[in-house]
């Protein structure tokens, strides 16, 4: 057996969840066509042969004082911790170098041996043409870490079985981190929480879903009695928002968001389980959450160990 372990790492809307999504060959991780999805970090795993394949998903780095997007950043700084080789996914329809300026400024963390994945070459005309060695060697003088570069798309799958076959390659012998087959190291009711979320982020307009949070209060697993070899999920969620005003919003008319919401996501959910589920979602007005500690915590973000206390001693 061999194992190797790739911090998936870039700015927004570089391609990463999608990329992971593709070489998991399932919707693990949320996708959606707004900047700043993806909050947690957590592990994605596929097996090739007898070769494990541990891919951090991480949030895009992005510059902010807001205390939600350090802990953001935060998370994607930590997945460095254990890694043993970085994927820098950057986007090749948006300025190359700028990208990889941005990224280094706010990791502010010194990185380790670093793949550069160029993706979305299928937004770019005749892409195979571009001298993308020469490009990565300009790259290097910003990250000298970088040591090898692939160009991909991850929506078309073109050029990912090369990052694949070298993934397996670096990959070192001994045994694997998920022998049980698991899929991730998150649990059911994260990903649950996600797949909320990324409704709310697919259906809301403007600047709502990024004040938006989602929580399970109740999961329970129940045997259908008509057939004790299935399940029934009965679960209870609840959409946290900051104002009254965005409440309405998520309701909708006559309920009709909350509910396109909770179909969307339910379908998911069961795709997930395997089993029938029966969803209830509220909405919840929780002002500033994004600055509550407790409801971070919760969240799965907490505090940065560097971070000043939000109390200080008395002199």
């Amino acid at each position: 057996n061999k194992s190797i372990m790739a911090a998936v790492l870039g700015l927004p809307n570089a391609g990463k969840s999608s990329l992971i999504n593709y070489l998991l060959g399932l919707d693990l991780s949320v996708v959606t066509h707004r900047a700043q999805t993806t909050r947690n970090r957590f592990h994605c795993v596929l097996t090739v042969d007898h070769t494990e394949i541990v891919l951090v998903d991480t949030p895009g780095v992005h510059k902010s004082g807001v205390e939600l997007n350090k802990r953001i950043n935060d998370q994607a700084r930590e997945s460095l911790d254990g890694a043993d080789i970085n994927l820098l996914v950057i986007d090749m329809s948006r300025e190359i170098f700028k990208q990889i300026q941005e990224f280094i400024q706010v990791m502010d963390k010194e990185l380790g041996p670093t793949w550069i994945v160029y993706n979305k070459c299928d937004k770019i005309e005749k892409a195979n043409n571009l001298p993308m060695a020469e490009i990565t060697e300009q790259a290097k003088e910003i990250l000298p870490a970088i040591e090898k570069y692939f160009v991909v798309s991850a929506a078309k799958g073109e050029g990912m079985e090369l990052l694949t076959g070298a993934l397996c390659d670096e990959a070192k012998p001994g045994p694997h981190l998920y022998h049980d087959g698991s899929v991730s190291n998150k649990n059911e009711r994260f990903f649950v929480t996600e797949y909320i979320r990324e409704q709310a982020f697919l259906l809301l307009k403007d600047e709502i879903p990024y004040e938006v949070a989602v929580v399970v209060d109740e999961f329970k697993e129940l045997k259908d009695k008509k057939d004790p070899s299935k399940r029934l999920n009965h679960i209870s969620a609840s959409i946290l928002v900051n104002r009254p005003s965005q409440r309405a919003i998520v309701v909708g008319s006559k309920g009709s968001m909350i509910k396109e919401i909770g179909v969307n996501s339910r379908k998911k959910i069961e795709a997930m389980l395997g089993d029938q589920v029966h969803l209830n979602l509220h909405v919840k007005v929780a002002p500033k959450w994004f600055k509550n500690n407790m409801i971070l915590e919760e969240l799965g973000l907490p505090r940065s160990a560097s971070a000043p206390r939000a109390w200080k001693k008395k002199d």
